[in-house]
């Protein structure tokens, strides 16, 4: 086996090409998107053909290949949680002359959530489709905060729609921070899911204009009102099970 060197090098890409094979296993499929941390990457396992997706890290990102076990400890911690995307294994493949380590996943067709309101009419949807949005959202978080862990990094382009009709069938992407989930770390999950709800359904611009129900749930964002109504993904969905509607 190659001797494994310490990759010191930054870099921001690396721009593998479809068609590319990694590690004896995987077939590059094609780039998923990219981020802080890596890039991600839609694969073909060579022995079975199932498709799989790739989140390789920049090693000055992985340092130790601290992320990297993060992540995948993370994951199989929380692995029966539906809305995160089910993690396999980790594997390790060359480049540019140094080790770079990837950890395999579950590939999960859908849309983010941010092209699917983009696609809108007037970049978002009805207060009532949002509703269905933040319900789904806060139950597929409830699980993860009742495991004493948190996300960390929940915003539109972290949530991947599979289906969506009268109710929405959801994926998160990424997870963030490193140590124990303190109840900063819960409740900033609240305040996002919110955001993304406030966001979903017209923002700033529309705001005046939603029922006051609405903006019963939205608290004009304001956090101590948030937190004061719901701490917890838990809450949050219960409280929209027993709103009142006149």
């Amino acid at each position: 086996m190659a001797k494994r060197k310490t990759y010191t090098k930054k870099i921001d890409s690396f721009r593998f090409q479809p068609g590319k094979r990694l590690a004896d296993k995987y077939e590059v499929l094609g780039l998923l998107g990219a981020g802080w941390e890596g890039e991600v990457y839609k694969l073909r396992e060579l022995n079975t053909g199932i498709e799989r997706a790739g989140k390789f890290f920049f090693p000055h990102r992985n340092k130790h290949g601290r992320a990297a076990k993060f992540y995948a400890k993370k994951l199989h911690k929380l692995r029966h949680c539906p809305i995160l995307i089910q993690y396999h294994t980790q594997e390790t493949t060359l480049f540019d002359g140094a080790w770079i380590t990837f950890l395999v996943s579950e590939y999960v067709e859908g849309e983010l959530l941010s092209d699917f309101l983009a696609r809108r009419s007037g970049k978002r949807i009805s207060a009532f489709q949002g509703l269905h949005l933040l319900h789904a959202l806060a139950s597929g978080m409830e699980s993860i905060h009742h495991a004493h862990e948190y996300h960390g990094d929940l915003h539109t382009e972290n949530v991947i729609i599979q289906r969506q009709g009268i109710s929405f069938h959801l994926k998160l992407l990424d997870m963030f921070h490193w140590g124990p989930a303190k109840s900063e770390n819960v409740h900033d999950d609240v305040c996002d899911l919110i955001r993304i709800f406030y966001d979903a359904i017209g923002g700033a611009k529309r705001y005046a204009k939603q029922p006051q129900q609405i903006k019963t749930i939205c608290c004009g964002l304001k956090r101590s009102l948030i937190l004061k109504k719901y701490r917890t993904a838990g809450q949050l969905r219960e409280y929209l099970e027993m709103m009142q509607w006149d």
